[in-house]
């Protein structure tokens, strides 16, 4: 899945994931304080214009230029302003102390680069800041209806507790839900959600 293949996926009309939010980000927006977002993978942007209608200052990160510019589109149509960077993850340096929330859905990374970026989330956290993840887990694979099929890139709660250091997990969970996000993800899916908070003092 590499620049390639997105920016090839992203080539048509209609957002692939849906112009909403992920309903997970949409039930915890609440609990990100006021300040800068950082959205990572984030696609065509759903979850970053989301979070700028409410008022936060976003960067969204992607390594597809496609996904971005339909990002920056649905940002012009509701009327609201977000930061682009074309990067991938492998080379994005995470700001330390930087950030209020930072969010990451469905980013399903090799592991040993999702343990460098998730260590670098925790620090890029300013004190009292909050990360949200939604990802598939292995059990994603009996459903067939969205995420990659090598097991290796599916995230586990207990894997992801080891790559959080320094945070507080108020929602850590693995659920089954039904995921209804444009047709890239539609039907019920196991996943992984969590809401990790950086101690305030």
């Amino acid at each position: 899945m590499d620049i390639a293949f997105w920016n090839q996926r992203y080539a048509v009309a209609d957002h692939v994931y849906g112009e909403e939010p992920n309903a997970f980000v949409a039930q915890v927006a609440s609990q990100i304080p006021a300040g800068p977002v950082l959205c990572l993978a984030e696609g065509e942007g759903r979850n970053a214009v989301y979070l700028a209608q409410l008022g936060h200052p976003i960067t969204a990160v992607d390594q597809s230029e496609v996904g971005l510019a339909k990002a920056r589109r649905l940002a012009g149509r509701r009327g609201v302003e977000i930061e682009t960077i074309v990067a991938d993850l492998a080379r994005y340096a995470i700001e330390p102390d930087a950030w209020a929330g930072i969010v990451a859905t469905f980013a399903h990374l090799p592991p040993p680069l999702r343990g460098e970026v998730h260590r670098a989330v925790a620090a890029g956290l300013r004190p009292g800041g909050v990360f949200v993840l939604e990802a598939y887990t292995p059990a994603q694979l009996a459903f067939d209806t969205g995420g990659p099929k090598a097991p290796e890139l599916l995230m586990t709660l207990d894997a992801l507790r080891g790559e959080l250091p320094g945070l507080d997990l108020v929602i850590a969970r693995e659920v089954e839900r039904d995921v209804v996000e444009g047709p890239g993800h539609t039907g019920r899916g196991a996943v992984v959600q969590i809401l990790a908070r950086r101690n305030p003092t």
